[in-house]
């Protein structure tokens, strides 16, 4: 009776902290585009700033940071994580990744 009715509260392994389910193993082609899209966007306004001739310390540290195009992909779609078996972590595991800021950089000797 209530089997079709608890779509959304699907249950999953308690080992899993029950969120096995919700979180793609993958980040699908779309969600790369959008990361690369966001990527893309940050670095146009970063263009504009220093086209403006806005002349501050966090845009002169901006300045050196790669843009999405030198990007490889294994700086745009990971991150840096120390619990992770090879310390990298899927960038679709961290929370709310749409609203941080994905680091341009890793820590060295990673």
């Amino acid at each position: 009776m209530f089997g079709s009715f608890v779509g959304a509260f699907k249950p999953s392994l308690v080992s899993f902290g029950g969120r096995a389910w919700r979180i793609p193993w993958r980040l699908s082609k779309t969600r790369k585009a959008n990361v690369r899209k966001r990527l893309r966007e940050v670095d146009n306004v970063i263009d504009t700033l220093l086209a403006s001739g806005v002349d501050c310390k966090q845009l002169d540290l901006v300045k050196v940071l790669p843009k999405e195009q030198e990007m490889l992909p294994r700086d745009k779609y990971t991150t840096f994580s120390r619990t992770a078996k090879n310390h990298r972590k899927g960038v679709h595991k961290v929370p709310h990744f749409t609203k941080r800021p994905i680091p341009r950089t890793t820590p060295s000797g990673f």
